[in-house]
């Protein structure tokens, strides 16, 4: 047997070796990981935005390992719904019944020419939908003067000017409620709206005209919103969120990034607040400090350091959607553990979905859930802390990290379980913001800071307006109208909450 010793090159070799197989290892994980993430960035910006999964999907789903299994209770999977197509009586008229109609009636020839030899005996009514544009038009308001007859001393007398928005303008009620329905509803920025003006109406109004118009009904309209701010605070249960908007540093040439924060309450008004962060302490002027309740929101740090800094007085919820989300995101790596636990939480939504049937209320809520999601949500539990436990998986990997980021989440996942006024996920507020994301798009940012302040006002407006189902150009059009000549006390008269119930009083009074 030969038991010379290895040469010292023949070991530095094996000692490459290993690192350089190391390294490989490295580079292939590496690799892998970085697929992933092109993978996801491909299907977030080309793919389908549905976390929905089709028949053939929940069936490969299914056949999990019995590893995941903690729970001796079996997983009802319910038959996809069958698409049935609505009866003919269902349908909604192609015509609304509430447009005005314009009525043209045709004769034949034969009865023109000697209408005394015919006689009729029916008629064919056929319809289309017309539209007419908008047009401009000029508002004369004529206060005539008069004298006594009998005393030629007294002065003229004439009528007072009606109260407007502003002396000296020529921006009517109408025209304002045009321009900020145009520019935060239809997204169209003021230079669109000047060029349209001036080529189809020949009217010209500078941008900057309108810019003073828009930050003049701003200003009538901050009464309205911090009415509409109090009164979503006021309900101890609230959503927030924030979306990245950009402004202009003045002096400067370039944009700058701020934020639209946003608070919702299910089944109420939103408002939107302007900040030039994201910091925590926005947070302090979104809350007052009077609120004590619950916010649901994501998992952005700055919410949970904000609600440890106001003590004992704040709980947080968290948002199931965003949980689906990040496992939807890692099915295309891991499909049968994702889609496993996808499974799992689109029973907690089809609860969700038989309780909205039902208009269930918060304590038929609260009993229901504790029933039937609360298993759900414990069997979950235990298979994220098992697939967490046993190292199967990178660190870095798309289920890896849904799985730490809903651990992290967890105790706030699980208060809507237990308090029926809280919704399973943030997707209200979502929607809220999700037209402030196409004006984005179009009008790239706001203007200075005293803009964004502007644009939070107006946003709360339109989208109370688009919550109650008003048209917002026929309230912007009556409260602008009204509010010269209103007082502070008058204000929560003229909230889009009041102005819908009075309008449908005088609907059903009319009809009576």
């Amino acid at each position: 047997m030969n038991t010379a010793p290895i040469p010292a090159e023949l070991s530095a070799l094996r000692e490459l070796v290993g690192t350089l197989q190391q390294a490989l290892e490295l580079s292939r994980q590496e690799n892998i990981l970085l697929r992933q993430k092109i993978d996801s960035l491909v299907r977030r910006v080309f793919g389908s935005s549905s976390e929905k999964l089709d028949r053939a999907q929940l069936e490969l789903l299914l056949q999990l390992p019995i590893l995941l299994e903690t729970s001796t209770s079996a997983v009802v999977v319910e038959e996809p719904k069958v698409a049935v197509s609505r009866s003919r009586k269902d349908r909604t008229p192609r015509l609304p019944d509430n447009l005005p109609v314009v009525e043209e009636v045709i004769e034949p020839e034969p009865v023109k020419t000697a209408p005394e030899q015919w006689r009729c005996i029916g008629q064919e009514v056929s319809e289309q939908l017309d539209y007419e544009p908008a047009r401009f038009l000029r508002r004369r308001t004529i206060r005539k003067k008069y004298v006594s007859r009998t005393d030629i001393d007294l002065a003229p007398v004439i009528a007072p000017l009606p109260e407007c928005l502003q002396e000296r303008s020529i921006a009517a009620p109408g025209l304002l409620a045009q321009v900020l329905v145009s520019k935060y509803c239809d997204h169209l920025p003021l230079y669109r709206q000047e060029q349209i003006f001036l080529r189809r109406h020949q009217v010209h109004l500078p941008r900057q005209t309108l810019a003073r118009w828009v930050a003049l009904a701003a200003d009538w309209l901050q009464p309205i919103y911090e009415n509409i701010r109090t009164g979503v605070m006021a309900g101890g249960y609230v959503q927030v969120d924030e979306t990245p908007v950009n402004y202009l540093e003045p002096g400067h040439g370039r944009t700058r990034q701020g934020y639209l924060w946003t608070g919702s309450r299910p089944k109420g008004d939103v408002f939107f607040r302007w900040e030039t962060s994201r910091a925590t302490a926005c947070l302090d002027r979104v809350v007052p400090m009077s609120f004590t309740g619950t916010i649901q929101c994501d998992g952005y740090a700055a919410y949970r350091a904000f609600a440890n800094s106001r003590g004992q007085t704040i709980e947080l919820a968290g948002c199931w959607a965003h949980v689906r989300r990040k496992f939807y995101e890692s099915i295309e790596t891991s499909p049968k553990i994702a889609g496993w636990i996808v499974r799992q939480i689109q029973h907690l939504y089809q609860i969700e979905a038989g309780l909205r049937e039902h208009r269930a209320g918060p304590r038929l809520r609260a009993a229901l859930r504790a029933h039937q999601s609360r298993p759900v949500v414990e069997r979950l539990q235990r298979a994220l802390t098992k697939l967490k436990t046993s190292g199967r998986h990178l660190p870095q990997s798309p289920l890896a990290g849904a799985i730490e980021y809903s651990l992290g989440l967890w105790s706030t996942l699980t208060v809507y379980l237990a308090d029926g006024r809280v919704e399973i996920d943030n997707n209200l507020v979502e929607n809220a913001i999700r037209p402030t994301a196409i004006g984005k798009k179009n009008w790239l940012f706001v203007g200075d800071a005293d803009a964004g302040e502007r644009s939070a006002i107006i946003y709360t407006i339109i989208e109370s307006c688009r919550r109650r189902g008003l048209d917002p150009y026929a309230y912007l059009k009556d409260v602008l109208t009204r509010l010269p000549h209103m007082t502070n006390w008058q204000i929560p008269d003229v909230t889009p909450e009041a102005w819908a119930k009075t309008r449908r009083t005088l609907q059903m009074q009319t009809a009576s």
